[in-house]
């Protein structure tokens, strides 16, 4: 892990090195956006992170709460960059719960059935008759 300088680095930046997001401005759209909370406070992009303080982030369906372990302000592969934090077990058991849930709700399929949705469609219809 490199540390930066005087451990000053911004949580936008943090969140791509710990590749929460896949570029700087997701990130930034995220934080501002009020999809990213640290210690509990929806912040800024600007905001500098610091060792121990719990992030919570919020993508799609999953939300995870995390503590910072380390600072780098480069992205590297995804086994280097795990090592900048750890997710609380609170975290883990909560989408674990949720993704069990969203495992038996309907499926809600928008928009125009496909040809092959169609021939099901009339292979049902058929069947009845």
């Amino acid at each position: 892990m490199s540390n930066t300088d005087d451990n000053k680095l911004r949580l936008d930046k943090w969140l791509w090195a710990a590749r929460f997001f896949k570029t700087r401005s997701l990130a930034t759209d995220a934080i501002e956006g009020g999809k990213v909370h640290v210690n509990g406070q929806r912040v800024k992009p600007s905001k500098i992170v610091q060792l121990n303080q719990e992030i919570t982030i919020q993508i799609g369906f999953m939300e995870k709460t995390i503590i910072v372990k380390a600072l780098s302000n480069q992205r590297r592969p995804f086994s280097e960059a795990s090592q900048l934090y750890e997710e609380t077990p609170e975290s883990i058991s909560k989408r674990e719960e949720l993704k069990e849930q969203r495992q038996f709700e309907p499926q809600i399929h928008a928009g125009r059935p496909t040809k092959k949705d169609r021939r099901l469609i009339h292979q049902f219809i058929n069947k009845k008759n």
